[in-house]
Formats: C-alpha cells, structure tokens, sequence
C-alpha cells in the first residue's frame, strides 16, 4: 500500500495526462487509492478505456478518462471545462504526458522536433494555462510537471531535454506568478524508470545497459516515482513550491570518471503497485 496515509485524498479530484500507461499509471494507482477522483487524458481513447477497465477490476471506482491531444488548444480547454462539469473542481494537475525518440540531432527532422517540443513544452503549458484560468486562479490547487533528467544534456534525445529543460523554467516563473492565488508549481525528474510501456519505445534494451552506468546499479520503477508526485500534492508540501525533486538514486550526480560504483544491490525496489497484466495492452 501507499506510505502516505489512506483517504489523504478523499473528496479531491486530479486530472492526469499520459495517466494510463508507464509512469502515469502508477501515479493514477497512487492517486485513486488515497482517495481522490481521478481523470485521465491522452490521444488514444483506446489505451485510456484499458486503464479504466483495468483500474475498476482492482476497486478503483473513481476514475474517468477524456480523450485529449494537449498539443490542441481547443482539446485542452474542453477537457478541463469537462473535468469542471463531471466534478465540478480540480485539486491537482499531474502534467505526465509526453513523448521523444531517439535521434542525433543533426538528423532530426523539423516535423519530429516540433512533434516533441509541442508535446513536452506547449501541451504542458496549454494544460497549465487553461487549469489556471478555468479554476485555480480562483480557487488555489497543486500542479506537478514531470521532466527528466536533462541536466547534463540530452544527447540523442536533445528535443526532449531542451523541452523538458524549458518546463523547469516555466514551472520556476510562474510558481512565483500564480504564488498570490494559493497554486503551487512543482517538477519531479525521474531518471531510468523502466516500465513495459517505456521498454515498447525502443528497439534495444536501454535499460539493461543503463543498470552498468548508475550507482544504483538499477533502474527505477513507476512506484518510485509516484509516492514523490503524490508527496508534492499532499498538505506536507504546502511551503514547497517552484523546485524540482530528483527521482534517480543520484544518477544525474553520478560519472565513473574519477569514482566508479561496482555491481552491488544495495538499494532494493520500492514496489506495491502492480505490473500491468501481460495481456494488456499497456
């Protein structure tokens, strides 16, 4: 079960994006079962209805989902006058939809580093913006950005990190902006979260070979990242606001270059919520 204490939540509601798959998932999981009404968006209407038979099996009642491309304006502003009209608030803004490929960025096409920077950047923007104006500028509430762990560049991915990069800046300006209306603005970075849904993305096995280049000597899991966002929610982190918490044992500190970290397993998982069934499409 959660560590944070049950119905923290109760009475809450959370819209969440991408929060059918990978990362959003578990955060989805935490969410619902501490309590809150949660409302999950993303392109695909197919993999959104997955989550929520799938959530409902396990007891979770209090999930709907609204088919949403944040690169849209319009989409965006309907699915938070939607959100407003089936539960008539929005405590929390759980921004996690996203998406890169990997790339060198000499080859990447105008077509697929505007795809990636709309995404990452603007549809995270569109869905703070429109959260702001439609409700919490009114009424207070919490927003967390997931970003990645860009610090040190984001080679092959230079899309995403520039995006990714640029969500942290705005997340720090208007953290500062929207201060007088009772809205924080957080980040959380995760750094290798490997789940089915993130190992589907690519060709190889990122992850296996990332276990070799981290002092965890693992990779982290989406339950890992969860507890952190639902931490950010929560009344403890009332006075935390326009910062950004590192998910990744120390990853983005870490070079082997003077201090190299043998295999060990030291730092066990961290694991409550369940792996998507294998038949699932997730």
């Amino acid at each position: 079960m959660s560590v944070l204490r049950p119905e923290l939540f109760k009475n809450c509601v959370a819209i969440v994006t991408g929060g059918g798959t990978g990362i959003g998932r578990a955060i989805t999981y935490e969410l619902l079962t501490l309590g809150a009404k949660v409302v999950i968006a993303s392109r695909s209407a197919e993999k959104l209805q997955i989550a929520v038979d799938e959530f409902a099996k396990v007891g979770s009642g209090n999930i709907t989902s609204i088919p949403c491309n944040i690169r849209k304006e319009n989409e965006v502003r309907s699915l938070i006058s939607e959100t407003l009209k089936r539960h008539g608030k929005i405590d929390f803004l759980v921004n996690n939809g996203g998406g890169q490929f990997l790339s060198p960025a000499a080859d990447m096409t105008l077509k697929g580093w505007n795809a990636v920077i709309e995404t990452n950047l603007t549809g995270t923007y569109l869905m703070m913006r429109e959260t702001y104006t439609q409700w919490m500028r009114d009424n207070g509430g919490a927003i967390v950005n997931i970003i990645a762990d860009m610090w040190r560049g984001f080679p092959m991915m230079s899309h995403t990190g520039a995006a990714r990069a640029a969500v942290l800046n705005l997340t720090k300006s208007v953290s500062v902006e929207w201060a007088q209306d009772g809205v924080r603005v957080n980040c959380v970075a995760p750094g290798v979260i490997q789940s089915p849904t993130a190992a589907a993305n690519y060709n190889v096995d990122v992850f296996e070979e990332a276990k070799k280049r981290l002092p965890s000597w693992r990779t982290g899991r989406p339950d890992e990242v969860s507890g952190a966002v639902c931490f950010l929610l929560s009344p403890a982190a009332r006075f935390i606001s326009g910062t950004c918490l590192n998910i990744d044992a120390a990853g983005s500190l870490y070079s082997p270059l003077f201090h190299n970290v043998d295999e060990h397993d030291k730092l066990p998982e961290y694991k409550w919520i369940p792996d998507p069934p294998k038949q699932s499409k997730l």
